[in-house]
């Protein structure tokens, strides 16, 4: 008891196939850009520092000093 695929399944089958490869690749262009978006979001925020002593001076780091050494000679 077989069947046999007809031309209309053939036409329907590819119509769905494309339909569906279709669909998957705009929903999943959609969902990378928003979640590109969403980097970029949380990367542009600025982290808020916590207040504990609001008498307390608040100094720049001091700028990164380099060890004397020969020109050109790697640090030990």
């Amino acid at each position: 008891m077989g069947t046999s695929l007809t031309p209309e399944f053939w036409e329907r089958f590819t119509l769905l196939l494309f339909a569906a490869m279709g669909v998957t690749f705009v929903l999943t262009a959609l969902f990378d850009a928003l979640a590109l978006r969403r980097t970029i979001r949380r990367t542009r925020k600025i982290p808020v520092m916590p207040v504990q002593n609001r008498n307390a001076v608040v100094r720049p780091a001091s700028p990164t000093r380099r060890r004397a050494g020969r020109a050109g000679a790697p640090y030990a």
